[in-house]
């Protein structure tokens, strides 16, 4: 009998690896130059490829591990939570995890195609190549811009000073150029000092910028109260579980003292005009003593459409925010009529189909400020982040991360409100059922932050700031403009 050979697979073990070794540079890690030397290794690796499958596959097996270690979260969301069968349940995270590994697969194809000299390869057509399908996995099929590049080096590393210019894909963009510029130093005398200038250029050019203030304080700073229930995912609904889900957040909320008290999404499991009026009323009339307001999220029901809302009351008149972007299968089906049978039989999920809020709503008025609103999900993008700036003053995230249990996500999406921040040069709250709920400043660092999976109540100052910040004026175009100007030198220079 034939002995069974692994000769083929070697190859691609340490593309695997460097996938895998690229996840430390994302919180809770933070081992912010990992991803610069595992991209460094990767482009050397596909530049070296014999052919364009055999760079293919490199880029395949390294998303495969990136984000098989990076994701795997998606398995306790559908199964832990979301009661999908578990061999389903493996199937699907693995699916998942294949479809976004076709992004490094085609930077892997591509790059041959453009780039020709290793000067061209390693800092024009690479770099642009892994930003331009980076970008291109943030809106297709709604878009998961998750583990970009840019979120690892929130809000410590030098790179970091370039995303009030730039956002998140000018910090990836720097990381990937930062990578290219590693791997040239393996050529010739020559190309060693065009990366050696290339790259104290970069970081120290990061570092000046970090000490730049691109917004101002604006009145003087508000106390906060963020509330964090610690519900459990499996009880949240539970008709029974109501009543103490009520009386936690009330007795959390009227032992405050902030004037900014702000809960979680869906933090109560009643529809906005289900909540008791009395309940209500106390929650208004201790905000109003404190001269301040409350921001609840809760489910709202119109008479035609579901919304996922945010209630704000208080000082203020009662205003609404109603959540734009929304998570495939967990708030709309997809694929009709297919996608019903997936969330009713194979899933547990208790509200399946709400509808989109309106595009560019204004910003909340509370506690004397202007709030941008994200619910859970929405601070991810931030080009949709700056539509409430520069108007708004703060920005505030509510979220249920209780969906990812004790993995690494919570954290990870922590970071990105980090990098939130740091765009727009504004303060950063965010309110969680579960963690991680903080305080973060303009610079995407820490002010205050809660233990995850407790019951608590984070109480805190937090400034307003004024002004917009380059990105704020400008989004994604430079960068995009970049890319395109980049792929075209890369073309032209091959020719």
């Amino acid at each position: 009998m034939k002995r069974l050979s692994l000769a083929p697979l070697r190859p691609l073990a340490l593309p695997f690896f460097l996938g895998i070794l690229t996840v430390a540079g994302f919180s809770p890690f933070d081992i912010f130059i990992l991803p610069v030397v595992t991209l460094a290794l990767l482009f050397r690796v596909l530049r070296q490829a014999h052919g364009h499958w055999t760079a293919s596959r490199s880029g395949l097996v390294f998303g495969l591990g990136m984000f098989g270690a990076g994701v795997y979260w998606v398995y306790v969301s559908l199964h832990d939570f979301g009661g999908m069968p578990l061999p389903v349940a493996v199937v699907v995270t693995a699916l998942f995890c294949t479809v976004l590994a076709l992004f490094p697969a085609l930077l892997g194809a591509l790059q041959g195609r453009i780039g020709g000299t290793p000067t061209v390869r390693y800092l024009l057509v690479m770099p642009a190549l892994w930003v331009a399908l980076e970008w291109t996995r943030g809106w297709l099929f709604t878009g998961f811009p998750w583990l970009a590049l840019g979120y690892s080096q929130a809000p410590d590393s030098p790179l970091a000073g370039y995303a009030a210019l730039f956002g998140v894909y000018g910090v990836s963009l720097l990381v990937a150029v930062s990578a290219g510029a590693l791997a040239l130093l393996g050529e010739r005398p020559l190309r060693k000092g065009l990366a050696l200038a290339l790259l104290a250029g970069v970081w120290l050019g990061g570092w000046g910028l970090k000490q730049v203030a691109w917004t101002q304080p604006v009145g003087e700073p508000v106390s906060v109260s963020l509330l964090q229930g610690n519900i459990p995912q499996e009880m949240k609904w539970r008709p029974e579980k109501t009543a103490a889900t009520l009386k936690l957040y009330r007795d959390l909320a009227l032992g405050s003292r902030g004037r900014l008290i702000v809960m979680p999404e869906t933090a109560l499991p009643l529809f906005i005009d289900q909540i008791p009026r009395p309940y209500y009323e106390s929650l208004a009339a201790h905000a109003v003593e404190l001269n301040g307001d409350v921001i609840m999220g809760a489910p709202e029901y119109d008479g035609q459409h579901y919304f996922n809302s945010v209630l704000a009351f208080g000082v203020e008149p009662v205003q609404l925010y109603r959540k734009v972007h929304l998570v495939p299968f967990g708030e709309f089906i997809p694929l009709k009529p297919f996608g019903p049978w997936l969330v009713h039989q194979v899933l547990n999920i208790p509200l399946d189909d709400f509808a989109r809020g309106a595009d560019n709503q204004a910003p909340l008025r509370a506690a004397g400020q202007k709030l941008a609103l994200a619910v859970c999900y929405e601070d991810v993008f931030g080009e949709e982040m700056i539509r409430a700036l520069p108007e708004a003053t703060m920005l505030v995230n509510i979220s249920n991360d209780a969906w990812f249990g004790e993995s690494v996500a919570p954290w990870q999406h922590l970071q990105i409100a980090r990098m939130r921040a740091l765009e727009t040069g504004r303060y950063m709250l965010r309110a969680t059922n579960t963690g991680v709920t903080a305080i973060l400043d303009q610079r995407g660092a820490t002010v205050k932050i809660a233990p995850q999976a407790e019951i608590t109540r984070l109480d805190g100052m937090a400034q307003g700031f004024s002004g917009a910040t380059p990105y704020v004026r400008w989004g994604n175009l430079p960068v995009l403009a970049a890319l395109v100007l980049m792929l075209a030198a890369g073309r032209w220079r091959r020719r």
